[in-house]
């Protein structure tokens, strides 16, 4: 009985196969989806589809009202010389700050506390974008006392680097404020392609980090390490910092911020900064 069960199986399966070798439109679709080549439908699935955008992303995120450029300075200072560069600084730059022939301001400059240490940084904003800052380029040139400056300074270095930034458009314009205070500048290294959709994110994220006036300024790279952002902020001292930053978990929306925005970092830096007895940012 098993025997003719299996007989009777084996002679269905023979006829099976013989139909599926003829050519039926069953065996056609099959030959066909074999030998498609890298633009088949199958693969098309997998494909990712870009909408391509229409323009630049400092056009979508910077301010549009204004037409401000910025220029973050990093010097490292020699440990021995750092007194004597920071009495320069004072001496020099608010010169050019105060006068009305340079169209820039001299937003704030500080000594490194905590991070990278013996190190001084500098941000100034240029009214008028690249042009003004051409032209205060062009006028230090004939400036004697800048140059001399400009030489004094480059003995007491170890290293310098600048980048040029835009500021976001969600964020307040850095103003003078009374201090005393501490500064946080933190850098955030992306990946390629993600800076609309951090702006995106930290466009709400602002608003939940104004509560106590911390926020001073928020800016992007365009010369200089690209993808950069650096978010300064200011707090009365170190507890207040963590009494701050702990406060905004308690608020809607901040853990949404940081779940989703952290996957696009791929380096991330923290400066604990104090002013200079000249910064406009006490």
């Amino acid at each position: 009985m098993a025997t003719r069960v299996l007989q009777t199986v084996g002679r269905g399966l023979k006829q099976t196969r013989s139909v599926l070798h003829a050519s039926s439109p069953v065996n056609v679709a099959l030959r066909s989806l074999s030998n498609v080549g890298d633009e088949s439908w199958f693969k098309s699935l997998f494909v990712r589809k870009v909408i391509p955008r229409k323009d630049a992303h400092s056009h979508l995120l910077a301010k549009k009202e204004d037409n401000n450029l910025y220029k973050i300075q990093f010097h490292n200072v020699k440990p021995e010389c750092l007194d004597a560069y920071n009495q320069l600084c004072e001496d020099v730059l608010p010169s050019i700050h105060t006068d009305p022939e340079y169209p820039c301001e001299l937003v704030g400059t500080w000594n490194t506390w905590y991070g990278e240490q013996d190190q001084a940084v500098h941000l100034w904003r240029y009214r008028g974008g690249y042009p003004a800052l051409t032209e205060v380029m062009n006028k230090l040139r004939q400036n004697k006392k800048f140059m001399e400056y400009r030489n004094e300074r480059g003995k007491m270095l170890l290293s310098r680097r600048n980048q040029l930034l835009l500021e976001f458009s969600f964020w307040n314009e850095p103003v003078p404020r009374p201090g005393p205070n501490i500064y946080e500048l933190r850098s955030y290294q992306l990946r390629p392609g993600t800076m609309i959709e951090w702006g995106n994110y930290w466009a709400r994220a602002i608003e939940i980090r104004q509560q106590n006036q911390e926020a001073v300024g928020g800016f992007f790279s365009q010369i200089g390490s690209l993808y950069t952002v650096h978010h300064l902020w200011a707090y009365k001292d170190l507890q207040s910092r963590e009494d701050t930053r702990n406060a905004a978990w308690q608020r809607d929306g901040w853990d949404e911020v940081v779940y989703y925005t952290v996957p696009l970092i791929q380096h991330m830096e923290s400066r604990i900064m104090i002013p200079m007895k000249t910064s406009p940012l006490k």
